[in-house]
């Protein structure tokens, strides 16, 4: 039985949190964010491309970027795949010695998007130069081509391990369901390490994981959620999108489903901001 005091406190929380997300300018920020990641996207993968080139592993990034976007709807994901391998299987080793920065410039875009919608949503100010934000912003490229190289990395070392262990135990093999599904909860576990780290050191001032977990566990569910139901209703409805927008019909699907999945992410940390604006002033009711 629902408690209804505490039920209404949870939806005035909620009323609350989208409000200041409105206030905010939510939904223009979402629009921002949108577009600024596909257009950062391209330039990000061909840099680890280049990058995992330089190694001699370039299949591991071609790996991991097949990975993640098998967790999209394959209406937004199949469009996106082809231009990405498009990009992909041109030569980019010249990044290595002449293009890389612009590359990397590029690419931090889509970073410098999330703090400045997070820097709104936690009602803080960035104080530090323009260049020196940027400089973090590239160093968030970094650990992200790092992150998705190795996850690479183990999409393609994970099935060898697990041929050899069923050569030597052949009595697991009932078990190659379940490894499977553990490899797409890794790329899940990776989302949400992801999450945790841009909500806590992107933006300016200090975070608890008290603080900043309700909007991550938020944002993770409504995602999920987000994707089946935008997939879905792509399965019937796609076909408008054509008449609409003609050839430019699988772009607009996936700035659609990026401007949702950016509003999704700005609305758990409005939600954050609320839930530290309750406490703070629980406490200052106490004091007084």
């Amino acid at each position: 039985m629902i408690h209804m005091p505490s039920f209404l406190s949870l939806l005035r929380l909620f009323y609350g949190a989208y409000l200041r997300f409105v206030d905010d300018d939510g939904w223009a920020i979402a629009s921002h964010v949108a577009l600024t990641i596909l257009m950062s996207m391209f330039p990000f993968l061909i840099f680890i491309t280049a990058l995992a080139g330089f190694f001699g592993t370039k299949g591991l990034a071609d790996e991991a970027t097949r990975m993640l976007l098998q967790t999209w709807p394959e209406q937004v994901a199949l469009p996106l795949a082809r231009e990405i391998n498009n990009v992909l299987t041109q030569s980019h080793s010249s990044l290595l010695t002449l293009g890389m920065g612009l590359s990397i410039y590029f690419s931090s875009s889509g970073v410098e998007a999330l703090r400045v919608g997070l820097d709104r949503a936690y009602e803080v100010k960035d104080l530090r130069p323009w260049w020196l934000s940027r400089l973090y912003s590239i160093l968030f490229v970094f650990v992200g081509a790092a992150a998705l190289l190795a996850l690479g990395f183990f999409i393609v070392l994970a099935p060898l391990i697990w041929t050899t262990v069923l050569h030597f135990a052949p009595a697991m093999r009932p078990l190659e369901r379940p490894v499977t599904y553990m490899r797409f909860g890794i790329a899940g576990g990776l989302l949400l390490l992801a999450l945790v780290i841009v909500h806590k050191f992107l933006p300016a001032g200090r975070r608890s994981l008290a603080d900043i977990a309700p909007g991550i566990v938020l944002t993770l569910g409504l995602w999920i959620e987000a994707g089946y139901v935008f997939g879905a209703y792509l399965s019937e409805f796609a076909r408008n999108y054509v008449n609409v927008y003609a050839g430019l019909a699988s772009v607009m699907i996936v700035l659609v489903f990026l401007y949702m999945l950016a509003a999704i992410f700005i609305y758990g940390a409005e939600l954050n901001a609320a839930i530290m604006h309750a406490r703070q002033e629980r406490r200052e009711a106490r004091k007084a």
